[in-house]
């Protein structure tokens, strides 16, 4: 896969897609077992209220950047550097989820303008080995530092990948090409039996909620089959550092890097459309 790993945005015009899916009302949206039966995945581990889906607030939050390009806007990292792929090749972050971030990088900013930051540090190895323990940890406390060195930056997306079973495989087609199907990931800082964790209060958690929500209603209506549900967990996940700030799966373990690389497109697109308020 070389001539995958080394592919860059600079060659490439990704075409801007035309309404096929659906779109929502706010109305509809507004029914909140309609909301979460549709749209979302909430794991045993958390509970989500009717309150925290206010689908008339969440869908009318601005989203739109305020910054211009002269300085850095956009920090896409990975807490997890050391995801890789069926075609990945072991000691090479390019064919990893890092690569994939590359090319996100590289479209936001070759064909849309976007000043990004790209942070390649790897935060689930220590001393060699593969520990996710605290990667969280590590990255919460890298990005807090590159966001008090560049406090310009008002978007930040963790990009990973998701662990499934080896007979599922998350594709579509976008463009004529494979595609990786993608999941935007919240955190509630709240666990089912307990309520609300203290520690890990997130001030920015419905400006999280909103962002990707909003942005899952886009890609509903450009690119129908290109999400699957927004999945909501118990913890905070660094999503607190930023009111927009998305974690997004990118297809599993059982797809190959292209089909990974391919997702940054209609997500790039999207991602565009919701920092520019187009609809």
């Amino acid at each position: 896969t070389g001539g995958d790993s080394t592919q860059t945005a600079s060659n490439i015009t990704i075409p801007m897609p035309q309404v096929t899916g659906v779109q929502y009302s706010i109305e509809q949206l507004s029914d909140f077992n309609f909301l979460v039966n549709n749209f979302y995945t909430v794991s045993d581990s958390t509970v989500v209220y009717s309150s925290d889906l206010n689908a008339a607030d969440l869908m009318t939050r601005d989203m739109t950047i305020k910054q211009d390009n002269s300085k850095p806007q956009i920090l896409i990292y990975h807490t997890h550097s050391q995801e890789d792929f069926v075609d990945s090749v072991a000691g090479d972050p390019s064919t990893y989820i890092v690569g994939v971030g590359t090319y996100l990088a590289q479209i936001l900013s070759s064909q849309f303008g976007y000043n990004v930051i790209h942070d390649t540090n790897t935060y689930d190895l220590v001393n060699g080995v593969l520990d996710r323990s605290k990667a969280y940890d590590y990255a919460g406390e890298s990005v807090a530092q590159t966001l008090a060195d560049n406090p310009s930056i008002e978007v930040i997306l963790d990009i990973h990948r998701d662990g499934v079973n080896d007979d599922v495989h998350l594709v579509t087609q976008v463009n004529g090409k494979q595609t990786a199907k993608i999941m935007f990931f919240n955190g509630m800082s709240r666990l089912k039996d307990i309520g609300d964790i203290d520690y890990l209060k997130n001030p920015n958690r419905e400006d999280n909620l909103a962002m990707s929500l909003q942005m899952k209603m886009l890609a509903m209506a450009y690119y129908p089959d290109f999400t699957r549900k927004n999945f909501i967990k118990a913890y905070e996940y660094n999503l607190n550092l930023r009111p927009k700030s998305m974690l997004i799966e990118v297809g599993a373990q059982t797809n190959t890097l292209q089909e990974e690389k391919n997702a940054m497109e209609p997500l790039a697109v999207l991602i565009n459309k919701l920092l520019k308020g187009e609809k």
